[in-house]
């Protein structure tokens, strides 16, 4: 009976969506995406009026708002996405608020203590039962344990998971159903599904905000500037957090920390650092930065809020982060397309011709400006304009970090008017440029590369001897027929030969320069690999020799 109950459910909540999109003038674009012949809507239901007064950004922000928690966390997303949506979207986006009236004491009382596994006084001293926090997915109550330590509990609302999953699916029906459109081809709506699906159903996991604040703590563990406060893990759960309570300033109240006797431009500089360290250093940096989740405690340092929003960037994001900014400051428009390319970022609808010339007219825009005099925030906005304009699709995790640094500079700016992002991100990127143009190979790196040469060796003689038996039969592996004549069959042959002599001695080249290194503290080790060196020379130039009389 569950099945059929939430099937129910689903098409119930549903027609609940399509009616409120349609209410808010989306009518014709469910109709597009034949909506109505799913749920067996007519045309009229679909063609509502819109409003006459609100724009299509506003109607979007309303219906948001209505359709409750999942869409509005996927417009809070939606928001830092300049390369899907106009500015100004984008702007009525980021209006959406995510707070809603708190659910009564006597609901979410049960909640804490069935989470708890025991009573709240078994545990607290007290709780407050008036919430200082009410947003869509739960809400938070001032607390102190037993011992008087001041704590703050995070609950989340009854069944707001089942709320969620069933919206979820509704999403992704949309996304499967607008994949097959012309839309579905510019914008790949299945991926942004599954990965706004993936990143919701994580911030609802607490266990995993306990850990990657526990990860947030090991990065910064040298860094007594900053602060991450302590959760108490023996009564956190999926649905429950207990966390040390921080009192402080938020980082964008300029008087109220000046007033404390704060350094403002200090204040900018070190919170600059972090965050930037998250980026380029550690490759997992908070991903939602607002002003709320940084305090600035009394003994001056930062405090950090709100773990359940994380970005990860693997090495080679980082790379391509670093080189596109060494391409933008050096104002290179070849190297940025250059990096694009890496990243894999073009789509068979992006003109490149057309991009490179857009590029070049907004690296003109800042030619003659020193870095002080530029704005990351401006030629962030100019290069999102274009990735939008010419279908270019950079990875979502670096659209967040767009707008982690744009968020940043716009904080730092506040707190000091000669604020330059620039210049405080110089030493991170000249560390980590190093790297990005001449990788370090670690011992591991260099033993997996080995390992795999190895397979690539062994393997090759059988998938060659495969590959001729089928050329024999008259027939290659991709069924394209040849007539195969000794005489074709005998210059096959010896191509191949030639062609898996040049492999083995690519790779004996390739695998000594990764072995050099790793060999330096071993005794006669280096002699013999300059020899192994010589040698692959020698067949290299013997190979080449007899191509070449071959051509003759």
């Amino acid at each position: 009976m569950r099945p059929i109950t939430r099937r129910v459910r689903s098409l119930q909540r549903y027609r609940q969506v399509v009616g409120i999109l349609a209410r808010h003038g989306f009518g014709s674009a469910l109709e597009y995406l034949s909506v109505h012949r799913r749920l067996a809507l007519s045309r009229d239901e679909l063609q509502v009026a819109p409003e006459p007064l609100e724009s299509p950004a506003q109607h979007l922000r309303l219906a948001l708002e209505e359709l409750g928690p999942t869409f509005v966390k996927l417009g809070q997303i939606l928001s830092t996405r300049s390369d899907l949506l106009p500015e100004p979207f984008i702007e009525e986006l980021r209006k959406l608020q995510d707070s809603v009236p708190p659910e009564p004491w006597s609901v979410m009382c049960p909640l804490i203590e069935r989470e708890l596994g025991r009573s709240l006084g078994e545990v607290f001293a007290y709780v407050d039962p008036q919430p200082i926090g009410s947003a869509s997915l739960a809400q938070v109550y001032a607390a102190g344990l037993r011992d008087g330590t001041p704590v703050v509990l995070k609950i989340q609302r009854p069944n707001i998971r089942e709320v969620v999953e069933l919206d979820l699916e509704i999403l992704h029906d949309l996304a499967s159903l607008a994949q097959r459109t012309q839309l579905g081809e510019l914008y790949d709506p299945e991926t942004i599904a599954e990965d706004f699906a993936f990143t919701l159903l994580n911030e609802l996991d607490y266990r995993r905000e306990v850990r990657n604040a526990e990860q947030f703590r090991r990065n910064f563990a040298s860094e007594p500037e900053v602060y991450i406060p302590t959760f108490y893990t023996e009564y956190c759960t999926e649905r429950l957090l207990v966390m040390e309570r921080l009192q402080g300033i938020k980082v964008d109240d300029v008087e109220a920390l000046r007033a404390a006797g704060h350094d403002t431009r200090e204040i900018a500089l070190r919170a600059s650092r972090l965050i930037i360290k998250e980026v380029l250093e550690d490759g997992f940096f908070h991903a939602d930065p607002h002003p709320g989740n940084y305090l600035i405690l009394g003994d001056g340092r930062i405090g950090v809020l709100d773990f359940g929003m994380v970005g990860v960037l693997n090495d080679e994001d980082r790379i391509s982060l670093t080189r596109l900014y060494i391409a933008i400051v050096r104002q290179d428009t070849h190297n940025i397309l250059s990096v694009f390319a890496r990243m894999g970022a073009f789509s068979r609808y992006t003109d490149r011709t057309k991009l490179a010339r857009a590029v070049e007219r907004v690296i003109s825009k800042y030619r003659g400006r020193t870095l002080k005099e530029s704005r990351f925030t401006e030629f962030w906005n100019d290069l999102t304009e274009l990735c939008r304009h010419y279908h270019v699709r950079l990875p979502s995790n670096l659209w967040l970090v767009g707008k982690t640094l744009a968020m940043l500079e716009g904080i730092g700016r506040q707190l000091d008017p000669d604020y330059d992002l620039f210049e405080v991100s110089k030493p991170f990127v000249r560390q980590l440029s190093k790297t990005a143009w001449l990788p370090v190979l670690s011992a591991q790196d260099i033993a997996e590369q080995v390992d795999t040469w190895r397979y690539v060796l062994r393997e090759m003689p059988i998938m060659l001897m495969q590959w001729l038996q089928s050329v024999e039969r008259g027939k290659v592996p991709v069924e394209a027929q040849i007539g195969a004549s000794p005489e074709t069959l005998d210059r096959v042959d010896a191509m191949v030969t030639r062609l898996s002599l040049s492999i083995l001695v690519a790779a004996f080249i390739v695998g000594l320069a990764l072995l050099l290194p790793a060999t330096r503290d071993i005794p006669y080790a280096t002699p013999l690999t300059i020899l192994g060196f010589i040698g692959a020379t020698v067949l290299g130039v013997w190979l080449l020799i007899s191509i070449l009389r071959k051509r003759h």
